[in-house]
């Protein structure tokens, strides 16, 4: 039963007992008027108890003063004299006869005969006949305002009610306007003071989950470092440009960050870090009002900029203020060069692909020309064909003049008897004696065949750096690419001149990296056999990152392997990479080959890696490279 119906069905038993309780008082009220009437008729008749004559004439005479239903005189001996008059039931009886039941019979014996009466009821009723029809009137009107002004209420709470139903259901659209808390009076306040409690909960949730859905974002789609976009929203505006239904064009600046590997080698992740936050800096300020350039971070080291509405040939003023840029931050560090831009145009229909990949081009030709050199390539005909002879022109200078240079850095060793080494850090420098990317040398000399030469070059340079400075003692780490120690022509020529330098042969350890190893573990299980004939010894680099098993080692057996440096990192934090440690700690004892972390820089890193027992550690933390140590 609802409210409504409920209500009216207990108001309803209220009235009708408030009515019963009102008429049993009238109805009291009534019989003590009746018994008062009889009595008072009793004392009238006694005024006449010596009464002799017939029953008419008594009837007449007491019909002066009362007024009857019922008379009956009958005589003791003369019936001639007996008078009957009305009924003693009443047959046709009113609505107040039926309510107030009331006795008004009275009898009373004469000398001559015996009378019985019935007074009349309406002087006694009338009274209360006319009051309980008023207080009736009254309680129905009463209840008929009650009722009114409770389908009002109702009508009101249910216009509240929908507003709150309205308020509720408009939650789900986020609009989170403020409850109008007028319209929630009353016993409804609760409610609207718990929806607008509600609402600000919400708000404050939803404000919560926009700020990490932004820190996501951010995250997914903005370099935490530079504040540039990512390479998905380079993917995503590179299509744009080049599928648009308009005509546009631009330019695309990729600048490549060439000492980022260098950087965080011998200083760490750290100064890699800031290296590049100043690179993003320098791109921002070379920016003009005239040129709005969209600015993307599309791998690690690689920057792009798109300069859109302008020509090649207007670009240049921007490129010449951001190598400017790029020399004056030279100017303020130790570095030789910072980075290289390389410039192509785009228009509307070029394919995407071919676009990434003569920007590529252009910056590997700004590359060879010296540090923080740009290169405009103004056609999409074929012209990368010009940036791969570049690069080949550019190496094979480089291993004619043996134009390399060496940095030198220790490695601790966590055992006084580990026997450990410092390795050498190789630089490049073309004919101008201007500093080039060691890790695109090595790239494009892999990339055109030409990592033998330049490894041979690197050979037999420290082998002369050896002999040339006495006071250079030790053993010295030489990095040499897998694919010349995979090769059993380099092999050969590698043991060959090893053999006729047996007292430097023992110095040297030849660092590879695991990945090139893993390629081939029968060539390279043989290089490192034929090393070990000589005296030499070798290290497995970047160890980790590879498929790594246990047949590598059993087969392979270096004398070190060295860590990867994502392995370091935040170490004491990290569980997974503390068990992976421990397990390659634990084989390695086993087959007695030695264990080296790298790119340790902090102090909790070098603790945590001491507990787990490796051999040895190297970092920016433990020793910073020494200055360059020349062959020339």
């Amino acid at each position: 039963m609802g409210l409504s119906k409920s209500f009216q069905f207990v108001l309803l038993i209220v009235f009708g007992l408030l009515f019963y309780r009102i008429y049993t008082i009238e109805n009291r009220q009534v019989q003590i008027q009746g018994d008062a009437a009889r009595q008072h008729f009793a004392e009238y008749v006694e005024k006449y108890s010596y009464w002799t004559g017939n029953g008419d004439d008594l009837f007449k005479t007491f019909s002066r003063d009362y007024d009857f239903q019922f008379f009956q005189y009958v005589h003791n001996s003369d019936s001639i004299h007996n008078f009957t008059y009305g009924s003693l039931v009443k047959v046709d009886q009113s609505f107040a006869d039926k309510i107030f039941n009331i006795d008004l019979g009275y009898s009373f014996t004469f000398p001559d005969g015996r009378m019985q009466i019935v007074l009349s009821p309406i002087s006694a009723i009338e009274t209360s006949l006319y009051q309980l029809e008023e207080v009736t009137l009254l309680l129905f009107l009463a209840y008929l305002l009650l009722m009114l002004l409770f389908v009002i209420l109702i009508m009101v709470h249910k216009r509240r009610i929908k507003y709150a139903a309205q308020y509720i259901d408009s939650i789900s659209t986020l609009s989170f306007q403020a409850v109008e808390m007028s319209r929630l009076r009353g016993i409804l306040q609760p409610l609207g003071l718990a929806l607008e409690k509600c609402r600000a909960r919400l708000k404050e949730s939803l404000d919560v989950i926009r700020v990490e859905n932004d820190k996501l974002t951010k995250a997914a789609y903005q370099d935490p470092i530079t504040s540039f976009s990512t390479r998905p929203r380079f993917i995503a505006h590179l299509e744009r440009v080049t599928q648009s239904q308009k005509n546009l064009f631009g330019v695309l600046v990729v600048i490549r960050a060439s000492e980022l590997a260098n950087i965080n080698q011998l200083h760490g992740r750290t100064a890699g870090d800031d290296y590049l936050a100043k690179l993003s800096h320098c791109i921002r300020h070379a920016a003009t009002r005239h040129a709005k350039p969209e600015n993307f971070r599309i791998s690690s080291g690689d920057f792009a900029v798109f300069l859109d509405g302008i020509t090649l040939k207007e670009s240049a003023s921007y490129v010449e203020k951001l190598k400017q840029q790029f020399d004056d931050y030279t100017q303020s560090t130790q570095q030789d060069s910072v980075a290289h831009i390389g410039v192509v145009p785009y228009q509307s229909d070029n394919d995407p692909n071919t676009l990434v990949a003569m920007s590529d081009y252009a910056v590997s030709i700004a590359q060879t020309l010296g540090p923080n050199h740009y290169h405009f390539l103004a056609e999409f005909d074929g012209n990368e064909n010009f940036g791969d002879e570049h690069w080949k022109v550019t190496i094979n200078d480089i291993i004619n003049r043996r134009g390399v240079k060496f940095f030198q850095q220790p490695i601790l060793p966590c055992n006084t008897d580990n026997d450990l080494y410092r390795e050498l850090l190789a630089r490049f420098y073309n004919a101008e004696e201007k500093h080039l990317p060691t890790a695109t040398v090595i790239a494009m000399s892999e990339r055109y065949g030409l990592s033998v030469e330049l490894d041979k070059m690197i050979v037999t340079n420290t082998l002369t750096l050896m002999k040339e400075n006495p006071m250079l003692t030790g053993m010295l780490g030489v990095n040499i690419s897998a694919t010349s120690a995979l090769q059993e022509s380099f092999v050969y020529w590698l043991k060959e001149i090893l053999t006729h330098h047996r007292k430097e042969a023992s110095r040297f350890v030849f660092e590879v990296n695991e990945s090139g190893m893993q390629a081939n573990l029968t060539a390279s299980a043989n290089f490192v056999s034929e090393i070990h004939k000589v005296g030499a010894k070798v290290a497995i680099e970047r160890f980790g990152l590879g498929f790594t098993s246990f047949k590598f080692f059993r087969e392979v057996r270096p004398d070190y392997i060295k860590l990867d440096n994502s392995y370091s990192s935040a170490i004491e934090s990290d569980n997974n990479n503390k068990f992976f440690i421990r397990m390659i700690v634990d084989i390695a004892k086993r087959l007695k080959i030695l264990v080296i972390a790298t790119g340790v820089e902090r102090q909790d890193e070098k603790l945590t890696l001491e507990k787990l027992l490796v051999d040895g550690l190297q970092g920016y933390y433990i020793a910073k490279p020494d200055n360059v140590i020349s062959t020339e």
